[in-house]
């Protein structure tokens, strides 16, 4: 059964009414600029559960973390859902439903031919029948114990589950959803931004009380996002994400463009990003670079050029298992040895080059990081 709650609002009116909502209150949910650096749930706790379900949004908030990240798709009926892409038969049971065989087909999104099943081809009602697995069995074997447990979980219930978690630990849990594949959802008639507005402003902790990062490695939707909500939104904050300086935003390439996200990531590029967002959120190799060997080199120019700009900066990903480590924090064991401490001075090495955040799929272990980190 579909809750009517969970119903889609995606009418001119209904938009107009929730940006109202939106724009009134104190705006509570605000970091303050000397807040210590935030711990964001990368996924979730998604070291330790299936990624994007209750199960880890919850692990995540219990371990620490200040804000959870949902990537937002959507559904052939309009709901938007948490999984990392559309294609889903990496992170659900999809492949194994008999009645679905016939929905595996080929699509290309953002240039990429995939193969498999997409959230566009089901309406909610058949997503809540499929169950989350883990995506990295070979380096999270632990988590493959919860495989078929948990739903594929809505917006709605993400910031339900948010609101309940913040009164049950007294601290105020933020949200920072990503618009996934923008151009392409738009492309086929179901645009994310009206319908991510919509579902915050259906509940008062989302649009007035939780401070709001909304994210996309595209540049368009986030300037559309800035037209609708306003420059001076008290809780709702635009986010840049930077992939590899040598790579194209989608949306770039749909225009014609030849620029890269190295272009936005120069003094210049900052300035152009800061007219329509509030911060970036760079591949941590962007940040401090890696050698042939794998060790931590020195930080580039990209935090200070972020910050003359007036944008603060999160970076991705920080993983606890040797696999995602550099060479000299590796422990002894497998690369799916989970290594705290290694972590721990990875984050560190970022903290003291000056980042106002950081994606982990490990709170627990980023909370340590903060805690526990003396700025020499």
């Amino acid at each position: 059964m579909i809750r009517t709650s969970l119903l889609p609002l995606s009418l001119p009116l209904a938009l107009a009414a929730a940006l109202s909502l939106t724009a009134c209150g104190s705006g509570g949910g605000e970091l303050t600029a000397d807040s210590k650096a935030l711990v964001i749930g990368h996924r979730g706790a998604s070291a330790l559960r299936p990624e994007h379900t209750l199960a880890s949004y919850t692990k995540a908030i219990e371990d620490g973390a200040d804000v959870i990240e949902p990537d937002l798709v959507a559904t052939k009926d309009g709901f938007l859902v948490a999984r990392h892409e559309n294609e889903i038969s990496g992170t659900t049971n999809v492949a194994t439903v008999t009645k679905f065989a016939n929905r595996k087909t080929k699509k290309v999104i953002d240039g990429n031919t995939l193969e498999g099943w997409f959230t566009e081809d089901f309406t909610l009602a058949e997503i809540k029948e499929l169950r989350a697995k883990e995506r990295i069995p070979q380096i999270r074997p632990d988590n493959t114990k919860y495989d078929g447990q948990f739903e594929v979980p809505t917006l709605a219930e993400i910031v339900a589950l948010a609101k309940d978690m913040s009164a049950k630990t007294g601290r105020t849990i933020h949200l920072y959803p990503e618009t996934k594949h923008p151009s392409y959802f738009q492309s086929i008639g179901l645009p994310l931004e009206e319908r991510l507005l919509t579902v915050l402003a259906q509940d008062d902790y989302s649009a007035k009380r939780a401070t709001i990062f909304i994210q996309s490695f595209e540049t368009a939707n986030l300037k559309t996002l800035r037209s609708k909500i306003g420059k001076n939104h008290p809780t709702y904050r635009l986010i840049q994400l930077m992939d590899d300086d040598k790579v194209q935003p989608p949306d770039f390439v749909l225009a014609g463009s030849k620029r890269t996200y190295g272009d936005l990531m120069t003094a210049g590029g900052m300035q152009e990003v800061a007219a329509y967002a509030d911060g970036v959120g760079p591949y941590k190799l962007s940040i401090i670079p890696q050698d042939s060997k794998g060790e931590l080199g020195s930080p580039t120019a990209l935090v200070s050029n972020a910050h003359a700009a007036g944008l603060r900066v999160h970076p991705y990903t920080f993983r606890p298992e040797n696999n995602f480590l550099p060479a000299s924090l590796k422990s002894n064991g497998s690369a799916a040895t989970r290594n705290a401490d290694g972590s721990v001075a990875e984050i560190q090495a970022y903290l003291k080059a000056g980042i106002d955040g950081f994606f982990t799929d490990d709170p627990a272990v980023g909370r340590r990081a903060v805690d526990t980190f003396k700025r020499s």
